[in-house]
């Protein structure tokens, strides 16, 4: 299996493309449409990247997979469709809980069904993809609808857990709840294989050092700053919703919330042809 990783430095987002040596499709995780809060600008270098490696690879990729709603950038997932239009577009079956949330406050006359989106995962739901094995791990905490994905021997967590030195997702957004973050990370990630890869969705390359997005089960449970394998429960949730109470939104939220609750679908113009 090969991973190739794309790295957002505004965002500091990992979108990965996996796929067997080979093979005519491919699985693409987390991509990234560029958004200039400042001006409402939207620009497809970074999927662009995606799209130019799957070209040059001879690939097509089956299923773009979202381990959730993100709330610190636009999906792209809707641009790399209109390069590969059989493609679909997969979340946890958990969105309605987020859609339902947002779709309120943003008043968005939309269903919150997710029907918005081609393919909803069951809790721990196991399907083949690209001639790939594919589990969904629910992973809520961090959302209500966080999903980790374990591709044969390689699970991807998103923004449940980060590399060592940098920790876990914040748990502060409308329906994050630190308890379930603990249970998701130490029930449902720990106890995989200890030399189960992990490819994180962000790395904030704390300290400045270099960029680093793979690590291992047991890595974590060593030595995650923040719950590696000793932490107890009351501890962590104690400390993770201190630290939140400190933590600025991000700055995409707005844009972002509204565009990936519809599975990467920009809202329709205005009369005037403007989108807002």
């Amino acid at each position: 299996m090969i991973v190739k990783e794309f790295f957002d430095p505004t965002t500091f987002t990992l979108t990965y493309v996996v796929h067997k040596k080979g093979a005519a499709e491919a699985i693409v995780i987390d991509p990234v449409l560029d958004y200039d809060p400042a001006s409402g600008a939207i620009d497809e270098h970074s999927i662009n990247l995606v799209v130019e490696y799957l070209r040059q690879e001879n690939l097509s990729p089956a299923m773009s997979l979202e381990t959730h709603a993100h709330a610190d950038h636009v999906s792209a997932s809707q641009v790399l469709k209109k390069y590969f239009p059989e493609m679909k577009v997969a979340i946890s079956s958990r969105i309605v809980e987020v859609q339902k949330i947002f779709f309120k406050a943003f008043n968005l006359d939309e269903p919150s069904d997710g029907s918005q989106f081609d393919y909803l995962f069951a809790d721990n739901e196991e399907v083949i993809i690209a001639g790939m094995k594919v589990l969904e791990i629910p992973t809520p905490g961090h959302t209500p609808a966080c999903s980790a994905y374990l591709i044969e021997d390689a699970v991807f967590t998103g923004d449940a857990l980060f590399m060592p030195d940098y920790g876990v997702g914040r748990c502060d957004f409308p329906g994050g709840d630190a308890r379930k973050l603990y249970h998701s990370i130490t029930k449902n990630i720990y106890s995989l294989k200890s030399d189960t890869r992990i490819f994180v969705g962000h790395d904030y390359q704390p300290n400045g050092r270099p960029l680093k997005f793979v690590t291992t089960v047991g890595e974590e449970k060593e030595s995650n700053i923040q719950l590696d394998a000793r932490v107890s429960e009351g501890e962590f949730v104690e400390k993770r919703e201190a630290r939140d109470k400190t933590l600025s939104a991000p700055k995409l939220l707005l844009p972002s919330i509204q565009i990936n609750i519809m599975a990467g679908h920009l809202p329709e113009p205005e009369a005037n042809g403007v989108r807002i």
